[in-house]
């Protein structure tokens, strides 16, 4: 039996608008450490160290909190930062369109309290992480980047699925491998 780090996420391809955005960040001079475009996910739970031997038992978490869910569109829209503009942490694009998100998301951590996962104290507020600021260094450049991109319509896009996923963190980033991928109304992809 062995452990891993685990997080439950929905994958998002990003486009010109997304990526524009990202660039502008990097060329800030703030001292960020950016998501990379290929790992930019919506996090549904974050489950820290995990055993491999209950993989099926979240699978089957999973696949009751979407088993009668087709797939439905979202809308990336808005930036912002976490926990406030004067001590930023976390920059954002915000999610519209979130209430059968926010319904599974319910159903998923439902299903986890019964394997002693503890429930988020907070409301599920969807979102994408974009980059985790180090360094309080031309904070006034990011908030005029995000005041830029505050009201962007970024894109709409298709949800049809939810992946359980392994992160593994090196030295150049984390690498994250799909594990379970439960695709909506047609069940459960081994990902290995």
């Amino acid at each position: 039996m062995s452990e891993f780090r685990g997080f439950i996420a929905i994958d998002i391809n990003t486009n010109n608008n997304i990526e524009k955005f990202v660039k502008e960040l990097k060329n800030s001079g703030a001292i960020i450490k950016l998501v990379e475009l290929k790992n930019i996910h919506i996090t549904i739970k974050f489950l820290g160290k995990i055993s491999d031997n209950i993989i099926e038992k979240i699978e089957d978490i999973i696949k009751n909190a979407t088993n009668s869910i087709q797939p439905f569109q979202i809308k990336l829209e808005g930036t912002g930062v976490f926990p406030n503009q004067d001590y930023i942490k976390i920059i954002w694009i915000g999610i519209k369109k979130t209430e059968i998100l926010k319904n599974i998301t319910k159903k998923i951590e439902y299903g986890l309290n019964n394997l002693n996962f503890v429930n988020k104290t907070q409301e599920f507020s969807p979102h994408i992480t974009i980059g985790r600021v180090k360094s309080a260094k031309d904070k006034d450049k990011i908030l005029e980047i995000i005041e830029k991109y505050k009201n962007t319509k970024f894109s709409e896009i298709l949800i049809d699925s939810i992946k359980l996923k392994k992160s593994e963190l090196t030295s150049k980033g984390p690498i994250y491998t799909d594990l379970i991928k439960v695709d909506f109304n047609k069940g459960v992809d081994k990902c290995n």
